[in-house]
C-alpha cells in the first residue's frame, strides 16, 4: 500500500470529526489506515500504514511506517479467546487509550490503557468479519508494537506478530516511533491517542 501525506491524513481526520493536534511540540496524531483495497481478506501482510504527525519547533514532521493494523492468520485460526472469537480494532479515535509500558513484560512499547472497541471474529474462515452486531469494549490489550527484534530487520509475515494489536514490521521504523514517542511523554506525560482510520476514506 502506499504511503500518505500529513494533509491527506489531517483532512480525513476533520472529516471524520476526531480530534487532530496542533499545539505544541511533540503533540502526537498516532494514525492508522487499514487497508480498504483487501476487502476483508486475511492477507497475513503488513499491508497497512501507521502514520505520526507532530510539530518540532513549529515545523510539522510526518513519517509513515508499514504495519498492520489486523490479526495474523495464527490467531485468527486459534482464537486467543476461544469463546469470543479474534479481536479486531474497530476504526474511531480512542483519546488517551495508550501509555508508555512493557509489552508482554518484555519490551517498551505503547500499551493499551483505556476501553477500545474491537469487532470479534471466530468463525475461523479467511476473511475478517466487520460485524456491528459482535463487538466488544473494554481492555484486550491492543497494544501497539513492533514485529522482529532484530535490529535492521523487517518482518514480512504477521503470522503470530497480531492478535490484535497495531503492529509495525520494520525494527528500524519502530525505534524511530519509540524514541518519539518516549520524548513527547517528556512533554506531555503518559499517554496517548490512537485513531484507525480507513483507505477508502482517504
Amino acid at each position: 500500500m502506499d504511503c500518505y501525506t500529513r494533509e491527506q491524513i489531517e483532512d480525513t481526520m476533520a472529516i471524520k470529526g476526531y480530534k487532530y493536534f496542533t499545539s505544541g511540540d511533540l503533540n502526537l496524531n498516532i494514525v492508522g489506515v487499514r487497508n480498504s483495497e483487501t476487502k476483508g481478506r486475511v492477507t497475513n501482510a503488513f499491508d497497512d500504514c501507521l502514520t505520526l504527525s507532530y510539530k518540532l519547533e513549529g515545523e510539522w514532521k510526518f513519517h509513515c511506517f508499514k504495519c498492520t493494523t489486523d490479526p495474523g492468520t495464527a490467531y485468527m485460526n486459534d482464537p486467543i479467546v476461544e469463546s469470543k472469537g479474534t479481536a479486531i480494532l474497530k476504526p474511531g479515535q480512542y483519546r488517551g487509550s495508550h501509555k508508555l509500558r512493557l509489552h508482554a513484560g518484555k519490551y517498551l512499547a505503547l500499551g493499551q490503557k483505556k476501553n477500545v472497541t474491537v469487532y470479534r471474529d471466530n468463525n475461523r474462515d479467511d476473511k475478517y468479519d466487520l460485524n456491528e452486531s459482535k463487538t466488544d469494549t473494554g481492555l484486550f490489550g491492543i497494544n501497539i508494537h513492533r514485529a522482529t527484534g532484530r535490529k535492521g530487520g523487517k518482518s514480512t509475515r504477521v503470522d503470530k506478530w497480531s492478535a490484535g494489536c497495531q503492529v509495525i514490521a520494520d525494527n528500524d521504523d519502530w525505534h524511530t516511533f519509540l524514541d518519539i514517542c518516549q520524548a513527547a511523554r517528556e512533554i506531555h506525560g503518559n499517554s496517548f491517542s490512537y485513531t484507525l482510520i480507513e483507505s477508502k476514506d482517504i
